[in-house]
């Protein structure tokens, strides 16, 4: 196929691009690197088959032509990161609501299948663990800023879901569980990247909040390898799938547990969410997929464990310039 990945030259994108090609895939990645890196994609860019747009999806011209020629759509451009998200909450609503009518749109003009990358983060402060597909969404106060992004894909997905009922096209929702490995930038406030860098430079390591917080980290390669699955089960059109891992770690045990396998001599400092983002903040004490879906329609199970995963990521930032 001629495979369009939005977003390819961000973290989880430029994972997907290289799977694409690995499977005898044509693969165009447009990106206007507001988060994505060139260096993601350096070494797929002299790759047979391979092509780099630098463009918004936002850009309905562009998008036109690239779309027309392509036989799929991943859809995976977004504004990422907690951090990003405090700071430039404008950016994040136009980027990730418009530039998926932007997408959606000529997807359906075209009558392209597309997968569109969505968020654990559209759960909310729903307590009931673990979140199913179908589970309600508790959100918080509209003056805490970090809802705009789950409000925004929340959008996302009621725009992909109605061209599927309205129209019939194929379309695909995952929902992301805190995505991890080579290549993720600690820029915006994702914590694994955040913390192998600063273990490996020995200096403190910043808990916001408790600390007992516990997240599900997926290592990227499952989670491509779900999403070179899914397109080719009928089964899976028209449905909001999670993918991820149930393995389990609070905030604190992944500081302890990076301590550890990087010899590191950093000390663990707290700090409250007013410290760490300059001003109050909404966050949610546990988040775990229930992935029987997804391991029904294609018998997904993640195959990397946590430490497998930091070993990735600690040896991908030493080699780091």
């Amino acid at each position: 196929m001629n495979v369009l990945i939005t977003g390819g030259a961000g973290f989880i994108g430029s994972h997907l691009a290289e799977a694409m090609l690995r499977d005898g895939h044509s693969v165009c990645v447009v990106d206007d690197l507001s988060t994505g890196s060139l260096r993601n994609i350096a070494h797929l860019r002299e790759r047979p088959g391979f092509q780099f747009v630098r463009e918004s999806v936002r850009n309905t011209a562009t998008m036109t032509v690239l779309v027309d020629r392509c036989d799929m759509i991943y859809h995976l451009a977004a504004a990422v990161g907690v951090q990003l998200i405090v700071d430039q909450p404008v950016h994040t609503i136009e980027t990730n609501i418009h530039g998926s009518e932007v997408v959606l749109n000529l997807a359906n003009k075209f009558s392209r299948p597309i997968l569109v990358a969505s968020t654990s983060e559209v759960y909310g402060k729903n307590t009931k663990i673990p979140f199913s597909e179908d589970d309600d969404t508790t959100l918080g106060s509209t003056t805490f800023t970090r809802w705009s992004y789950a409000c925004s894909k929340m959008v996302d997905e009621f725009l992909a879901l109605a061209y599927h009922e309205q129209f019939g096209l194929p379309t695909i929702v995952c929902r992301f569980f805190n995505t991890v490995g080579p290549r993720q930038t600690g820029m915006y406030g994702m914590v694994v990247p955040r913390f192998v860098q600063k273990a490996l430079r020995n200096e403190p390591i910043e808990i916001y909040g408790s600390g007992t917080q516990s997240r599900c980290f997926c290592n990227v390669l499952d989670v491509v390898a779900a999403l070179g699955k899914l397109p080719a089960c009928p089964s899976a059109v028209g449905q909001v799938i999670n993918v991820g891992t149930t393995e389990s770690v609070t905030i604190e045990g992944l500081a302890d547990t990076v301590i550890r396998m990087t010899g590191s001599r950093s000390e663990k400092v707290y700090k409250s969410y007013t410290e760490a983002y300059g001003r109050p903040f909404d966050d949610m004490l546990v988040r775990m997929p229930d992935l029987t879906k997804v391991h029904r329609l294609i018998g997904y199970r993640p195959t990397y464990s946590l430490e497998q995963t930091l070993a990735m990521v600690i040896e991908y930032e030493k080699a780091a310039p």
